[in-house]
């Protein structure tokens, strides 16, 4: 198939009411596996690259292309997004290497500022065709930047959006990036009255979806209910890096003395591809 419009994936499940999985590549392998496990749910799925990630591999160019090729591949509809990015200047790479989905994180910064700096770069993006997220409120535990505990205002989601034009907006209601456990308690009411103070304030008139980051911290039977109140774009990372990591461990630990990583790497493959697809059926509500 070729590459998946983001923006069609996002306009879909908004409108179906259901979730969509976005969930981050590290490196090679859990894009494969991503990919992997869209093809066995039969769904549509976001593979977001971090800004951390890009620094990672000493620039966006190297994993994006890779992403961006094994995307290119999939037999069902596969997104490729820019995840995080807080320098304006990594959005302008990732757009001009062909992602047709970023997101500017200007949520630590003062409110006026965030909007001065969100307009800019969505402006460009908009220019280029190219679908555009932004954040407001602050997410906890995002490499220690982000406050805990900072809810987004429905007003100021409002007035922000209508400010910036973004397509779409990340928010914040109790959940915490980096968690290990799946303990966070999402304000189900604050989602549902920034659903509802989002509907309809598209550049088309239609409704601005919302985006959970921090996912990876929330107990499955909270992430539906997230969903059905309004919560449409679903981001996951730590929890599947997790999966990952423990299969490396188990493959290691039962045979010291192998070396080839393939043999490691592809049982961790395995066990990312499979949670990654149980998740997909359930933000589709497939299995709630």
């Amino acid at each position: 198939m070729t590459l998946a419009s983001a923006r069609e994936l996002m306009r879909s499940a908004a409108a179906a009411g259901t979730g969509l999985g976005a969930f981050n590549v590290i490196h090679l392998e859990t894009a494969e596996a991503l990919v992997s496990a869209s093809e066995r749910a039969n769904l549509p799925v976001i593979l977001q690259i971090s800004q951390n990630c890009a620094d990672y591999h000493g620039g966006l160019e190297p994993i994006g292309w890779a992403t961006l090729a094994v995307a290119r591949r999939a037999a069902t509809p596969v997104a490729v997004h820019l995840d995080h990015a807080e320098r304006p200047g990594l959005v302008d790479e990732a757009i001009q290497l062909g992602f047709r989905s970023v997101m500017f994180d200007g949520g630590k910064l003062p409110y006026e500022q965030n909007v001065e700096i969100t307009a800019d770069v969505a402006a460009r993006a908009r220019a280029a065709g190219v679908y555009i997220e932004a954040e407001l409120g602050e997410v906890g535990g995002k490499d220690g930047a982000h406050a805990p505990g900072v809810r987004t205002d429905p007003y100021e989601a409002r007035a922000f959006v209508e400010a910036t034009g973004v397509d779409s907006l990340a928010v914040a209601v109790g959940s915490s990036h980096a968690m290990l456990d799946r303990s966070a308690s999402l304000d189900i009411d604050l989602t549902a009255r920034l659903k509802a103070a989002l509907r309809g304030i598209g550049r088309t008139g239609a409704d601005i979806p919302l985006v959970l980051h921090g996912s990876s911290g929330v107990a499955d039977e909270v992430i539906v209910q997230a969903v059905r109140a309004g919560m449409t774009k679903i981001n996951v990372s730590t929890h599947l890096n997790g999966f990952f990591t423990r299969a490396v461990r188990d493959t290691l630990a039962a045979d010291e003395k192998l070396v080839d990583s393939r043999k490691y790497l592809s049982p961790a493959r395995e066990a990312v591809a499979e949670e990654a697809a149980r998740m997909l059926r359930l933000f589709a509500l497939e299995s709630a």
